[in-house]
C-alpha cells in the first residue's frame, strides 16, 4: 500500500508499506525510530502498533531537552 506522509516542517513523501503494516512500519520506512516521532491521523495521535488505515498521515518529530 502507498500512503502520503507529511513530515511536519519538512514536506511530503510517498511511502510504500505492506498491506498489513502498522504505523511503526511507516515510521521505519521514513528512517526514524518510534521514539523520535508521533504519527497523527485526522489530527489525533495513533498507536504505533495500530494497523495502517489511512492514505495520508502526518508525522511530527518529537523534541526532548532540558
Amino acid at each position: 500500500m502507498e500512503l502520503t506522509v507529511e513530515l511536519v516542517g519538512e514536506g511530503e513523501r510517498t511511502v510504500s508499506v505492506a498491506d498489513d503494516a502498522d504505523y511503526a512500519a511507516v515510521v521505519r520506512e521514513l528512517g526514524y525510530s518510534t521514539h523520535e516521532v508521533t504519527v497523527l491521523v485526522g489530527g489525533s495521535p495513533v498507536p504505533e502498533d495500530a494497523p495502517v488505515d489511512a492514505d495520508h498521515v502526518r508525522v511530527l518529530r518529537l523534541i526532548a531537552g532540558g
